[in-house]
């Protein structure tokens, strides 16, 4: 299986603001090897990528848990814990949450990052 690989930008809130602004106004356009992901800083996307979060992403594609009660067996973690987490990995598109027969299904769509950000870089 091919690695998939993708690109994370550190960016602040305003400046990601002002690229969303810029693109949906048609003055900017996205290049193709442009990060895919955006976090606000460093701190953030350690928070959402830690070793434990890491972890549970291997476990996910090692083990391939069709709920996230067997999931939620699988890692000790709590439910509330669980949905949490994978909500906000959902929220970055590293993980996608299938619904397949009222259970949720995790699926991990990016396994390895490649991190991008500058000091003092602006985009208008």
């Amino acid at each position: 299986m091919p690695e998939n690989v993708v690109k994370i930008g550190i960016m602040s809130k305003e400046d990601y603001k002002h690229r969303t602004i810029a693109i949906a106004k048609g003055k900017y356009v996205p290049r193709n090897d442009e990060p895919k992901i955006w976090f606000e800083s460093l701190q953030s996307m350690a928070q959402v990528l830690n070793s434990e979060n890491q972890k549970l992403l291997q476990l996910i594609m090692e083990k391939h848990p069709q709920s996230l009660k067997e999931l939620e067996e699988l890692t000790g973690r709590s439910s509330s814990n669980l949905s949490r987490t994978l909500n906000t990995m959902a929220r970055y598109g590293i993980v996608e949450l299938e619904k397949n027969q009222r259970k949720i299904v995790p699926r991990v769509k990016a396994s390895d990052f490649q991190v991008e950000f500058g000091i003092g870089r602006r985009m208008h």
